[in-house]
């Protein structure tokens, strides 16, 4: 099933999660870092990673959701992509609130911000997860045509455009030239 929200012909949602997921786990790691070393620049540098976390993630979310409504709701695929979405919803909330209860940047959080941006990490990895199960093995988000042969996107030309599609070979599961 092809996105429904593209950008030079791939999916504008995975594209956009990158950035958040990358910055508020980060955020994390600067955490830890400045629990090691008493630094509090690793402070200011962990609370401006969850500020651009939490507006990737708000850019990213109706992108997901517009596609998530193109998905049959008698699939299970719709239910894992509701999973997902509420998954990343309070992943969103729990570095929300870790951001709130840190005083200013350059201060050190306190027990329930880490708290609150370690348990956002764990949601995190479980809904990133949802989302890869959604597109790898649900299909969800990929051009209908895909296959290992398939022109440029930027082509505009269709996937399956006078281009043979690979062929399984035995139980071994490779894709072989033909």
């Amino acid at each position: 099933m092809e996105s429904r929200a593209k950008l030079f012909g791939h999916a504008i949602h995975p594209i956009l999660i990158v950035f958040p997921l990358g910055l508020l786990a980060t955020a994390v790691v600067f955490d830890i870092v400045r629990i090691l070393t008493v630094n509090p620049s690793f402070a200011a540098v962990s609370y401006w990673m969850i500020v651009g976390g939490l507006i990737g993630g708000v850019l990213a979310a109706p992108f997901g959701l517009y596609d998530w409504l193109a998905i049959p709701s008698s699939s299970r695929a719709w239910g894992v992509g509701l999973a997902h979405g509420l998954t990343m919803v309070v992943t969103l909330l729990l570095f929300f609130g870790s951001w709130w209860l840190r005083p200013y940047p350059s201060y050190e959080p306190s027990s329930a911000a880490l708290g609150l941006s370690f348990a956002g990490v764990a949601t995190a990895l479980f809904g990133g997860w949802l989302g890869g199960e959604l597109v790898e093995r649900l299909g969800v988000g990929v051009d209908d045509g895909a296959n290992l042969n398939a022109p440029n996107s930027l082509t505009g030309t269709s996937a399956t455009a006078g281009v043979p599609a690979p062929t399984m070979e035995g139980s071994s599961g490779r894709y072989e030239r033909r």
